[in-house]
């Protein structure tokens, strides 16, 4: 190429180029030499095809850009210099890489974006050089067309027209499809920008969906199982790209209209003492267009398994008997275990202290004495009984109550037991006139006996007639057969309880015919019949159902409650007034501390149809009520804790009050949050006070039981009777029970009094309260309380003890604190702690006395070297001198009783202090009695300001 250069470079001097003259000439000789050495136009392909990727500069064209100058290979006029591309605002450049060999590049001027362009059509020419480097008549190629296209980048992830959808199905059916989600994607090639997948990113759940975005079901959906579907679903571009947010997709179960029972809770909680609540207060009745003529609604509640059958209170027999009225002298044959009634210790117990549960394999003797040998002709029996079928075809008597012969023989005087699920009542009379058959056996056949359910029993006895009722129902026997009466024996009878006493017959006496169940509450009262008003209260649960407003109920509703009032039947024509009175059904319990748990409730239905028996099948109600657990009390007894008294009031008629002012309170911890609602302070507790009754309260004798001969508890049966309470008395203390308030057991414990006949051998008595609510469900505190005895010793000045002992402010000065320690050990050694004071006292009084006798002669010496004129005007200061004086000498000192108003109780408590002391102490006493009454005459101003300081004794 060089050389080519170099060969043109004499032929162009030749012809006169580049030379300087010629002025105008020059140029027309220029283009002439041009246009005899630029003779062909450059060349290139008539069109081209490209490819560029979108955020990339390079174009790869098919064929590459090159150009081609037949003029080559001489300079300027056969290289290519330039591509010229021909078009409004294109985003590329055509660039030339080598000028000889005419090999050019198309590429992007700025980023391809394939979403805003996909292909670009242009027209592209060539350049050659011309005839020399400053020669502007350059010859161009004809016009190429260039086809450009984009390829596209996945860039875009897909995303859906919808941010949710929404469908509606109804339950029991397969859709094909449900709805269909869409979703698009903003890549510009039909790879990205095509949705290839939808997928349901949510597990678990009966729906499918295909590549079109179709949902379905899988399988038949039930309103009642869920009532709604929340799915996540996810769409994937034909590059697998996922979508940027899954969408979701809302189907809701539509029921098919079924007749049934709309809008009512399964779980009520219930609040103690919240009184009558609604248990359905929104219910009705779908019937989905059905005619109907009559409807019959049955609420049950059932609470066989709280308690006895339901919740009733918890109090003891006895305390129950009495709230419902019944006649005195019941026995209690089950009792819970005490010192006093020791026989039920051995029992299993079943939840409760107050049921006895019986496994076949144990029973129980009553002591002899508890339950009188003859019953007379009438009596009565009652107990609370569980029982299930008997094991066996046939069963053994399972006996309840057996009356036997302990020794010798094996006689049944009368017995209660179950045989094959059939309840027998024995009674065999004594020989006493006739000796002729007499009704024996009573017989009844009931379904309640074994269906493992509580059921309350009375039996009356009016011999020959005997009457069962059954939770307040009365039933004849069905059976009742005759026996020969017993004939008189000197053998010694065992009544039993869970099994019968087998003394004769065996070689050794043993228990047999064992009862399996639970047993409750089983008394008999000898001599007396109870009324059908104290057996329906004694069987009466505190729970049941109620109507709120009986008043508001439609016209044409009838409704009847059975006798525990668990089961209410409405019947009536108009589904409105039907809907209505369920509303106002209401669940009601009136204790105070229920049995917290759950209570099952049920309602079922039968419509009638016109001209049909039963037309529509309507489900039950199957819902709880769910008891909730009552605030607990906390019963505390408070009072004086110790006190004492002299011998001869525990001596006297009336002995020594015991609680004069016992209190009993009962709190409960209410928890208050704190008045700034943004503090992050705890809630606080706060007591207050509640009422509710007490069944006991036992007064415990501590540290040996009390001696008959010499000592007792008493109380008037007046107190008891007017306030409606019991009591028993023993050795060891002294038990009030029955269902009062608090105040009427305050008041009774006020009047408990302690004696003792020979109060000289005894120092200190100590006893125990301990108040019960419910049985002993809830306990109080157990308050102490100590008497000491102020023994009298043998002092010649016999009026001044009994003057000490009839001082009436005695009770008030043992309340203070600081009084009552001292008192306490001067009690212990009263002797000789009266010694010790006397000759503290005198002895302070000498030094006292020295000390100001020397302050003031220094004082007047001083006064009468310095100031002798003042003489007459100076006073004695004795503000810095504490003068203690013995208060004994105020006691004893005539004429100033009413005087000495100041330090009434420290001196009060000193003079029982001083009552202590014995005979050898009498005449120091008497001394400092006479210094006293000189000291009066002395000083009578300045007595009434001084005071006993007894801060510093040793005592």
């Amino acid at each position: 190429m060089l050389s080519g250069r170099l060969y043109w470079v004499p032929l162009l001097l030749a012809l006169g180029v580049g030379s300087g003259s010629g002025g105008g000439g020059d140029s027309r000789q220029r283009r002439l030499l041009a246009a005899k050495v630029n003779k062909h136009k450059p060349w290139i392909e008539t069109s081209y095809h490209g490819v560029i990727t979108e955020n990339n500069d390079t174009v790869i064209l098919d064929p590459p850009l090159v150009a081609l100058d037949k003029d080559a290979p001489v300079p300027f006029a056969g290289e290519i210099c330039a591509f010229k591309i021909h078009g409004q605002e294109l985003p590329f450049e055509a660039v030339v890489l080598n000028k000889t060999s005419g090999e050019g590049r198309l590429r992007a001027k700025s980023p391809i974006d394939c979403e805003l362009q996909k292909e670009y059509t242009f027209i592209i020419q060539a350049y050659d050089c011309g005839a020399g480097p400053h020669e502007t008549a350059w010859k161009k190629s004809h016009k190429a067309v260039v086809h450009i296209q984009v390829k596209d980048v996945n860039e875009f992830a897909p995303t859906f027209k919808e941010p949710a959808y929404k469908a509606v199905v109804t339950e029991g059916k397969i859709y094909d499809s449900i709805l269909q989600v869409e979703a698009v994607d903003e890549d510009c090639s039909p790879q990205y920008s095509q949705i290839c997948n939808y997928e349901i990113v949510t597990t678990d759940v009966p729906f499918a969906i295909d590549r079109n975005g179709n949902i379905r079901n899988t399988e038949k959906l039930s309103y009642d199982k869920q009532h709604q579907y929340e799915i996540l679903v996810t769409a994937y571009d034909c590059g697998q790209k996922p979508a940027a947010q899954d969408t979701l997709v809302q189907v809701d179960v539509k029921p098919v209209c079924k007749p049934g029972w709309q809008d009512w809770a399964k779980r009520i909680e219930y609040q103690p003492g919240s009184g009558s609540m609604a248990l359905f207060p929104s219910i009705h009745l779908e019937m989905c267009d059905g005619a109907v003529s009559s409807l019959q609604i049955v609420a049950e509640l059932q609470t066989n398994y709280i308690g006895k059958g339901c919740d009733r209170e918890t109090y003891s027999e006895k305390s129950l008997q009495k709230l419902c009225g019944a006649s005195s002298g019941i026995i209690d044959l089950l009792p819970s275990p005490s010192a006093a009634t020791n026989w039920t210790a051995g029992l299993l117990v079943d939840s409760s202290e107050m049921i006895f549960r019986f496994d076949g394999r144990q029973g129980a003797k009553i002591p002899d004495g508890i339950v009188p040998k003859n019953l007379t002709d009438q009596f009565t029996i009652t107990m609370w009984m569980k029982h299930g079928p008997s094991p066996g075809v046939r069963a053994e008597k399972e006996t309840i109550l057996c009356n036997s012969d302990k020794t010798e023989m094996n006689r049944h005087h009368y017995a209660l037991y179950v045989h094959n699920c059939r309840l027998v009542f024995l009674l065999r009379k004594d020989f006493d006139q006739a000796d002729t058959f007499r009704p024996a056996e009573f017989h009844w056949k009931l379904d309640q006996i074994c269906d493992k359910e509580w059921h309350y029993y009375v039996i009356n006895v009016e011999f020959p007639v005997v009457t069962l009722y059954m939770d307040g129902a009365t039933y004849e026997p069905y059976l009742v057969t005759n026996d020969w009466p017993i004939h008189p024996s000197h053998i010694a009878m065992q009544l039993t309880v869970g099994a019968c006493w087998q003394g004769g017959e065996v070689t050794k006496p043993r228990f047999a015919q064992f009862f399996h169940g639970s047993l409750a509450s089983l008394t008999i009262r000898p001599g007396k019949m109870e009324s059908q008003k104290v057996i329906s209260c004694l069987q009466a649960c505190k729970e049941g159902l109620d109507i709120n407003s009986l008043e508001s109920l439609g016209q044409g509703i009838k409704y009847h409650f059975n006798p525990s009032q668990s089961i209410l039947v409405m019947e009536g024509d108009d589904i409105g007034n039907i809907n209505r009175a369920l509303q106002k059904v209401s669940y009601i319990n009136s204790r105070q501390f229920p049995t917290a748990g759950v209570r099952r409730l049920k309602v079922s239905s039968k419509v009638q149809c016109f001209g049909e028996d039963i037309c529509i099948s309507i489900p039950e109600v199957d819902a709880y009520v769910m008891v909730l657990q009552a605030i607990e009390p906390r019963i505390t007894l408070r009072g004086t804790d110790h006190f004492w008294r002299p011998a001869a009031q525990f001596e006297s008629a009336r002995g020594v009050t015991l609680f004069p002012d016992i209190k009993i309170v009962s709190t409960f911890a209410k928890t208050e949050a704190p008045g700034d609602v943004k503090t992050t302070a705890p809630k606080s507790e706060v007591l207050e006070e509640m009422l509710h009754n007490l069944d006991f309260c036992d007064i415990l004798v501590i540290g040996g039981d009390l001696d008959p001969r010499q000592e007792c508890l008493e109380l008037n049966h007046s107190e008891l009777h007017q306030r409606h309470l019991d009591a028993t008395n023993s050795t060891a203390g002294y038990s009030i029970y029955g269902v009062g308030s608090m105040s009427r057991y305050e008041q009774v414990l006020h009047h408990i009094r302690y004696r003792n006949w020979r109060p000289a051998s005894l120092e200190a008595r100590r006893f125990r309260i301990k108040c019960s609510e419910l049985n002993g469900r809830y306990t109080s505190n157990e308050f102490n309380l100590e008497v000491s005895v102020l023994h009298e010793d043998r002092v010649s000045d016999k009026e001044h003890v009994n003057h000490l002992i009839v001082q009436p402010p005695f009770l008030q000065s043992v309340h203070h604190p600081e009084s009552r320690s001292s008192i306490r050990r001067s009690s212990v050694v009263p002797s000789i702690a009266t010694v010790v004071i006397i000759i503290s006292v005198c002895m302070l009084v000498f030094v006292v006395a020295m000390g100001v006798y020397r302050v003031r002669i220094a004082h007047q010496h001083f006064i009468q070297e310095t100031e002798a004129a003042k003489e007459s005007e100076m006073d004695w200061d004795d503000s810095a001198l504490t003068i203690t004086v013995n208060p004994m000498e105020k006691h004893e000192g005539p004429g100033h009783g009413e005087d000495e108003t100041e330090g009434e109780e420290e001196e009060e408590a000193e003079e029982d202090m001083s009552s202590s002391s014995g005979s050898d102490d009498s005449e120091e006493e008497e001394e400092e009695e006479g210094t006293g009454r000189g000291r009066h005459g002395q000083n009578g101003a300045r007595q009434a300001q001084l005071e006993w300081d007894d801060s510093t004794l040793p005592y």
